[in-house]
């Protein structure tokens, strides 16, 4: 690993991920990779739980950014003493925005991808366990503590504290506070590589992550539909 994000997610690092694959630190692990693969789902239930090393999961990639990575920084920090740290940073009231319309929204909302999520996890309980356990880490993050109360504002606050923990944490002479918004240039300084000839990646995340939940929801009861059409006999 030669790269740790400690961003949160929704700050941007889908383009993190692509950019830094651009850069050569790839694979980067990203949150896409348990989304596309819910069989990844368990093994970070096992990391959750203390018994097994997030360096076991991370084997063979060179980077990771957004969760379940960013959950895990100050182990990892530990785990790889020679990689660096991003910090990738938006404003918080806009980064908190982004939550309730995506991630908290999903879990706790009462909104159009939320009641697909939940109609998912009836049928799929792959599905059923993700949520489970992103809505567990959630809280112990201590960046949403209770959904029936907490607040965009309650949000905005608890990234700031995020914010001032990883600083806090993460020795000055690893660490980039970043944002997207700022571009190649001193990403680029920090790794200590070329910049490239091509733009920035900017990757429109809440839309792709609304798509993700609409379409996996959909795919999911639809084959739940045929296999208990399959199964109804024919007289």
């Amino acid at each position: 690993m030669k790269l740790i994000g400690a961003g949160l997610p929704r700050t941007g690092t889908l383009s993190q991920k692509i950019a830094l694959e651009m850069l050569g630190l790839a694979p980067c692990y990203h949150m896409v990779n348990v989304l596309t693969d819910l069989d990844e789902t368990p093994r970070w239930r096992r990391a959750v739980d203390g018994v097994l090393s997030p360096a076991e999961i991370f084997e063979g990639f060179e980077a990771t950014v957004d969760w379940p990575g960013s959950f895990f920084y100050r182990e990892l920090i530990e785990l790889y003493p020679d990689a660096k740290v991003l910090l990738s940073v938006r404003a918080s009231d806009k980064w908190a925005r982004s939550m309730h319309d995506t991630i908290w929204g999903v879990i706790y909302g009462d909104i159009l991808i939320r009641h697909l999520s939940d109609a998912r996890r009836t049928v799929d309980p792959a599905w059923d366990d993700y949520i489970t356990l992103m809505s567990e880490m959630w809280q112990r993050s201590g960046l949403i503590e209770n959904a029936q109360t907490t607040t965009e504002a309650d949000m905005a606050a608890a990234m700031e504290r995020y914010h001032q923990e990883v600083q806090n944490a993460v020795p000055a002479d690893r660490l980039l506070v970043w944002s997207v918004s700022d571009g190649w240039e001193p990403l680029c300084e920090f790794l200590e590589v070329p910049v490239p000839e091509a733009d920035f990646p900017r990757v429109n995340d809440s839309a792709q992550f609304g798509d993700r939940i609409i379409d996996g929801a959909i795919d999911a009861i639809q084959t739940h539909r045929r296999a208990a059409g399959a199964a109804v006999p024919v007289s």
